[in-house]
This record gives structure tokens, C-alpha cells and sequence, in this order.
């Protein structure tokens, strides 16, 4: 992989003015920036939100939102409403987990930035997973989204995201079995819908120590933990209310603990959470009516991964399996489901593909189409119907103002997957706009 381009000067945090004060982390980082799409002054610092460490990777923006082409990127750039939730535009940023939140798993001052920056031009940005609980744990240094702390962390992201004009929904998720027992207070077995391992050729825990380790076998989730495990979600959404975050996206995709109980190859139980297609909606259904509880239905999202062998998974049953799950969804008026079509991570043919088509025939709400689709994919799927919005994940990691690019058809700076997980700024939120490349 290329190595990512050098970042542009930034201006000395000692330069900022009595008129614009910005409340550092300890210990500041001096390396980040917020966008506008406006040149950036003392003033522009000044309504910041507070906390943000703002530097000046906007000033260097050459075109507001409102002026971008669209003769390029004509369905893209259209308005949507997806339930509560109204978008400027189609463009939707996925979840990408990054490992920046620190030891501590708070959302800092660096995240805060970095969904900022990806923000100007998008309509809705979705945040990377966020852990329900401790037991939901599985990926050093990701965030979580179950404390007051936490809930405080997130809000530095949430107001920026809302000062550059997009929605934040915050991904609700549970590792289930895609975890490692070093992540578990107790020291028990990270919880799944049965004990089936990931088979270590499938991939690594990324460990608190910093290592990577095979995925622990997992424990059957126990009948009398569910009540448990239903508020933490409760109590998950509570805090991403609290934090601002415009809606929820319940995550039920890539191998994680509500997609082992969809799955038949995950689920081997033989109580009322297993077995028949029904049984293994049973969870996510309960969930969804747990964050029901606080958020409306209209602002929560469901992401789901019917093509997926990401985390070891993929059934032959997959089709009856989501045709069921989508005829469900249909009835709790949800805000949308996000649906991995693409095979971008790879397909596990077990089955037939399950395709964005038939998606649309099935679920009768709004739909995010996601996975490893280029430009002109969306636009003719935005142009057919088939979607109600794209989501994009990779191509933003390295081109926060990938809407800009597109619609002006600049080359998208290259993927360095090298520090896609790394833990420090390097390969973050170090990348120029395309006009100063």
C-alpha cells in the first residue's frame, strides 16, 4: 500500500487569540483539525464546540457545499429523509472502527476531528461501533457508549458533526464471540448465541495488550442474562441520547452478537432463541423494542450483512433467513436499514447472493446500501431506486471530502491500510484536502 500524503501546516495552538477559546485534552494533541468550508479565523475557533482542538485543514477548502456540481454526482447530492432522520444529501459515512478512543474508551478531542472533517460535505455520519458494556467489549481502544463518561466524550463529536451541517447516529454494538476473555471484567468467555469459535484462519482479536490473538471460545449466552443484555442496549441508547446523537443503528451484521443469533451456522440453540428462522429473529427483535424505549423507531437503523464471511460467518439459509428478518423490520417503521450487498468483504457462498434488489422486494421502509461501492455504482443504484442513500467507508478514511472529489472528479488520495488500526494520529486525520495534495 502507498504511504499516506504528508499533512498540511497547521496553526500553532499557542496563536489562538482571547477570542477563541479552546478547552485542550490532557495531554493536548497538536496534530488535529476541524473543517469548515469557510477560511478559518479566531472567529470561526471561537464557535467551536468546546473541547475541539480546531486546526486549519478548512481554511484550505476551495467550495462550500451548496456551490459543488452536480452533474457528476446528481443523485448523491439530493436531500433524503430516512424516518426522523432529514438528510442534506445521500452520502452517508459507514462505521469504521479506528482504535483512537484511548485505554480508556471515551470519544476524544482527536475523534471529535476527525468525524468534523468528514462531516462538511456529507448528510449523515455514522459513528464507528460503540460497545454496550463492558462484556461487549472486543477491539482495543474503540469507544463505549454505557457510561456518563462516555456519553460526555461523544458529545464533542456530536456538536461538531452538527456544526458542519450533518446528522450523527451512533452504531450500537456487541462483539459477542469477535472478542477475546482479556477484554472481560469477570474473566469469563465473551458471550455468544452458542460456543462456536471463529476459526483462527478467519482472523484475530486485536487485545488490550496490543496484540493480536485468536478469538476466545466463546459461552452460550444464558436465558437469565438476556433481561441483562436487553438493558444495556436500553441504557446504551440512553447515553447516546444524552450525547446528542440524532438516532441509533442497532448492529446486527459481521459476525458480532446479534448477527451469531440470525445465523444458523452461530446458532445451534434449542430453547425459544434458536433453531427455527423465527426463534433466531426473536433477539433482535427484543432489542430493537428495548431502544424503542428511547429513542421512536423513526430514529433507529438496523445494519445487516447477508453476504458477509467477515468474523467466520455465512449460512445456507441466509436468503429465507433475511427475507424473514426484512418481512419484521417492515413493521417497526424504522429510519432504515443499512444492508452490506456489496461484497467488498468478501462473499461466503453459501448461498445466493443476496442482492440490493431484492432487499427493496423485502423490506418495504428505507434502505442504505453499503459495501465497496464506487461513484457510478450509486448514482445508477440512487438512480434506480433500489436505495435511498449510499454509505462509504474506506474511501473516507483517507479522503475526508470525498463528496468534493467525486462531484469534481479529483483522484481520491490512496489507501495506506498500514495505520487503518494503529493507535496514535499518523494515518487518521493527517490527510489534505484534494486542492492542496
Amino acid at each position: 500500500a502507498s504511504s499516506p500524503l504528508a499533512a498540511p501546516s497547521r496553526i500553532p495552538l499557542h496563536a489562538f487569540t482571547a477570542r477563541s477559546p479552546v478547552a485542550l485534552a490532557a495531554p493536548p494533541i497538536q496534530t488535529v483539525c476541524v473543517s469548515i468550508d469557510h477560511p478559518c479565523d479566531a472567529a470561526d475557533v471561537a464557535m467551536a464546540p468546546s473541547g475541539l482542538i480546531v486546526g486549519d485543514w478548512a481554511g484550505k477548502m476551495k467550495m462550500p457545499l451548496a456551490s459543488l456540481p452536480k452533474e457528476r454526482t446528481p443523485k448523491l447530492l439530493e436531500p433524503v429523509k430516512l424516518g426522523d432522520l432529514a438528510l442534506r444529501n445521500r452520502y452517508a459515512m459507514s462505521s469504521l472502527t479506528r482504535g483512537r478512543s484511548g485505554k480508556e474508551r471515551v470519544a476524544n478531542d482527536l475523534n471529535a476531528a476527525y468525524y468534523a472533517d468528514r462531516a462538511v460535505y456529507s448528510g449523515l455520519i455514522l459513528s464507528e461501533g460503540t460497545h454496550t458494556s463492558n462484556a461487549a467489549e472486543g477491539w482495543d481502544q474503540s469507544p463505549g457508549i454505557y457510561t456518563e463518561e462516555h456519553a460526555e466524550g461523544w458529545k464533542k463529536s456530536v456538536d461538531a458533526v452538527h456544526a458542519k451541517g450533518a446528522l450523527m447516529v451512533a452504531q450500537l454494538w456487541h462483539c459477542g464471540r469477535a472478542g477475546h476473555v482479556m477484554f472481560q471484567k469477570d474473566g469469563r468467555a465473551p458471550p455468544s448465541a452458542s460456543a462456536i469459535q471463529i476459526n483462527p484462519e478467519a482472523g484475530q482479536a486485536h487485545c488490550p495488550d496490543g496484540q493480536k490473538r485468536p478469538f476466545s471460545v466463546p459461552r452460550e449466552l444464558s436465558l437469565d442474562e438476556i433481561p441483562d443484555l436487553l438493558e444495556e442496549y436500553r441504557n446504551a441508547a440512553r447515553m447516546a441520547k444524552k450525547a446528542g446523537f440524532d438516532g441509533v443503528e442497532v448492529h446486527a451484521a459481521n459476525g458480532y452478537l446479534l448477527n451469531c443469533f440470525l445465523e444458523s451456522k452461530t446458532n445451534t440453540r434449542t430453547d425459544q432463541y434458536g433453531g427455527s428462522i423465527e426463534n433466531r429473529y426473536r433477539l433482535l427483535g427484543e432489542v430493537l423494542q428495548a431502544v424503542f424505549e428511547v429513542y421512536p423507531s423513526t430514529s433507529v437503523g438496523v445494519k445487516l450483512s447477508p453476504n458477509g464471511i467477515f468474523n467466520d460467518m455465512g449460512s445456507p439459509d441466509n436468503v429465507e433467513m433475511y427475507d424473514y428478518v426484512l418481512a419484521e423490520l417492515s413493521k417497526l417503521d424504522l429510519a432504515y436499514v443499512q444492508v452490506m450487498s456489496g461484497l467488498a468483504f468478501g462473499f461466503h457462498e453459501k448461498c445466493e447472493v443476496y442482492t440490493i434488489e431484492r432487499v427493496r422486494e423485502k423490506y418495504s421502509g428505507n434502505i442504505i446500501a453499503n459495501c465497496g461501492y464506487t461513484c457510478k455504482e450509486a448514482e445508477e443504484m440512487l438512480a434506480s431506486g433500489t436505495c435511498d442513500a449510499i454509505s462509504f467507508g474506506r474511501p473516507y478514511i483517507e479522503n475526508p471530502d470525498l463528496p468534493y472529489r467525486w462531484a469534481t472528479g479529483k483522484e481520491l488520495t490512496p489507501a495506506d491500510a498500514s495505520t487503518w488500526f494503529t493507535h496514535d494520529p499518523k494515518g487518521y486525520n493527517d490527510f489534505p484536502p484534494a486542492d492542496q495534495e
